[in-house]
């Protein structure tokens, strides 16, 4: 039992998977990690997923249910020693559980120091991260972990969590706390359980009593007690989200004060730097294809210098990217592609397109009809390329822009009206 003093959402923590609210695709009846407990065959895996969404609780059950040691490290404040220290204590026990918190943020000398535990089954690694492992974890320590990837809460879920809150917190229970209104408090969250207990503990101490939460009393005191920035996750998400919309509405000022934000938090400069590649992509594209060159430079670039001198670096690139005219005509493209791809399945790829390495792929007509666009006049021949059932459909649509215009033209000119530029 935890003490009263520590804070809600440490006291609410659950110890069992029956308790645990949400990630039901991977605790649920059929979900992978419950099989794994069942079993008792515990791989080494990554959690990944937004912050306050149960990867920390779901190491812990883990280390419950199975009965093994369990040693939890933070990223933040731990090195090779702290890892190298838990290693050596598990060579002369049983197998021990190894939580490590925000690996992300471990680099590449640190990583490595888990490998050879990992594949001789020393320990058996739980790492919980934010970020993409295939951007944060190194790829033999990828390779040697399952990758379970975490969902935010949804609004049931948030409200089965205040709900289990009320009925099972002493503290709670003692000031009568009726929920009237619900919607600022699972805005204020955003999916984020630890986040909603926490504001609900807060509302909790800021009233005297018996409380009636509405959407205006929640919206006050969070207000009024929010936290300026907390990289682990309070306004993590706000500020970022904040700094990604102001360079797609083209407003520097707005996209250096949030920028600023970040750097005094003290956020990780290549998290600042990756978004602003996939913004590059996503709303500039085409419009400034120099905005992914700069923003690649930008990331590469920061990696090896770091702060303070990464700022300039990070300020220059926002600036840059918010001055330059927008297109998210390739995001488009592509997300209106994945679909047809799910609504039509594995269409068969026109035969004169298709490899021919072999010589019976070559008498099924395998390559057959393929023209060679470099031996046609402007390096083009108007053939067709996509699959009969979705042939002419158009996937790309050029922006309004001066370089997407350009394009727009330069494929009209080639096609014609098969794709209707």
């Amino acid at each position: 039992m935890f003490e009263t003093n520590a804070p809600l959402a440490e006291r609410m923590r659950p110890s069992k998977l029956e308790d645990l609210i949400g990630q039901q695709h991977l605790v649920g009846e059929n979900g992978i990690i419950r099989k794994a407990i069942a079993t008792g065959n515990i791989p080494s895996m990554i959690l990944w997923g937004p912050p306050g969404v149960g990867k920390t609780t779901i190491a812990n059950i883990i280390a419950n249910e199975v009965r093994r040691p369990f040693h939890t490290i933070s990223a933040v404040s731990a090195g090779v020693k702290d890892v190298r220290e838990i290693i050596e204590k598990a060579k002369h026990g049983s197998r021990a559980i190894l939580f490590i918190d925000e690996i992300h943020r471990f680099n590449k000398s640190q990583q490595d120091a888990l490998l050879g535990a990992v594949e001789k089954g020393v320990i058996t690694l739980i790492g919980a991260t934010t970020e993409n492992p295939s951007f944060e974890v190194n790829s033999a320590l990828l390779s040697r972990c399952q990758v379970y990837t975490l969902k935010a809460l949804e609004e049931k879920e948030l409200l089965d969590l205040i709900k289990q809150a009320l009925e099972r917190d002493t503290e709670l229970k003692k000031q009568r706390i009726k929920i009237i209104e619900h919607q600022a408090l699972l805005n204020i969250s955003g999916g984020d359980a630890r986040k909603l207990l926490n504001l609900l503990e807060l509302i909790s101490e800021s009233i005297t009593g018996e409380i009636s939460i509405t959407d205006a009393l929640v919206i006050d005191v969070a207000q009024k007690r929010i936290a300026v920035y907390d990289k682990s996750g309070e306004q993590h998400y706000d500020i970022i989200s904040a700094f990604i919309k102001s360079i797609r509405g083209s407003d520097p000022n707005a996209a250096v004060y949030y920028l600023a934000r970040m750097i005094e938090g003290g956020e990780d400069v290549k998290f600042i730097a990756r978004r602003m590649v996939i913004l590059a992509s996503e709303d500039i594209g085409n419009a400034n294809p120099t905005a992914l060159v700069m923003a690649t430079t930008t990331f590469q670039a920061v990696d090896v210098i770091g702060y303070p001198e990464a700022r300039i670096i990070l300020s220059q690139c926002a600036v840059y990217l918010a001055s330059s005219p927008k297109s998210n005509a390739s995001y488009v493209a592509i997300d209106t592609a994945l679909s047809v791809v799910k609504e039509t399945g594995d269409l068969s790829v026109p035969l004169p397109i298709r490899n021919a390495p072999t010589k019976l792929m070559k008498d099924l007509n395998y390559g057959k009809g393929y023209q060679y666009a470099h031996g046609f006049e402007g390096n083009f021949v108007n053939m067709e390329f996509l699959p009969d059932k979705i042939k002419g459909t158009r996937f790309y649509e050029p922006g309004k822009n001066p370089r997407e215009e350009e394009l727009r033209n330069y494929l009209k000119k080639l096609w014609g009206t098969k794709y209707n530029y």
